[in-house]
């Protein structure tokens, strides 16, 4: 099997800590050797959380370079923009159409671009953009996007709902497990 390539972005405080253990469970529930790393920028401050996930018969490194990344999954629309040319050709982004103003919008230095959808839509292959702030509120928090987001990007693998639902349990404390069971289960539908 070919090493696969994927990448979680998006903006501190956003998850992908629990996105990249939820796709790191499920990976290494198959028997693929995987290898992750998470490169944070100022993460604490709202800045860039990038993590990479590369999983095969055998992977000696987690690093993704331009052009490599079979999919790309953004809890933002800016970061899903800035890591559009990690996407290899053909591959699948799966982002949030939540928009979260970086430090140069907030002071005034720099307006949030407009129509980020349909441009991102013009340069990829596959795009799903999900509100995956709206389906997170109606899991029952908006801090359960990630997983709405894990969930759409679950029906883009070959991995079964069974194989996600036993990662889910496994990664989410018990005393928010039905709350990110539905909120799984919405982005699923949505995907």
């Amino acid at each position: 099997m070919d090493t696969k390539s994927i990448m979680i972005v998006g903006v501190g405080g956003q998850g992908s800590l629990l996105a990249s253990r939820l796709l790191g469970s499920v990976l290494l529930a198959q028997g693929y050797d995987v290898k992750v790393s998470e490169v944070h920028g100022m993460s604490q401050r709202g800045g860039s959380v990038v993590t990479y996930v590369k999983y095969g018969e055998k992977v000696y490194s987690p690093v993704i370079e331009k052009g490599e990344a079979d999919a790309v999954i953004a809890f933002e629309l800016l970061e899903a923009a800035r890591c559009l040319p990690y996407l290899k050709k053909g591959g699948t982004l799966i982002t949030s159409t939540q928009q979260i103003d970086p430090m140069p919008v907030i002071t005034g230095a720099a307006e949030y671009p407009e129509g980020l959808v349909e441009k991102l839509r013009e340069k990829c292959g596959e795009i799903v953009a999900v509100d995956a702030l709206s389906l997170a509120e109606e899991a029952g928090t908006a801090k359960a996007s990630n997983v709405v987001l894990m969930g759409a990007f679950s029906k883009r693998t070959e991995f079964s709902e069974e194989v996600w639902n036993k990662a889910v349990e496994q990664c989410v404390p018990p005393k928010f497990l039905e709350l990110n069971k539905k909120a799984f289960e919405l982005g699923r539908n949505a995907g």
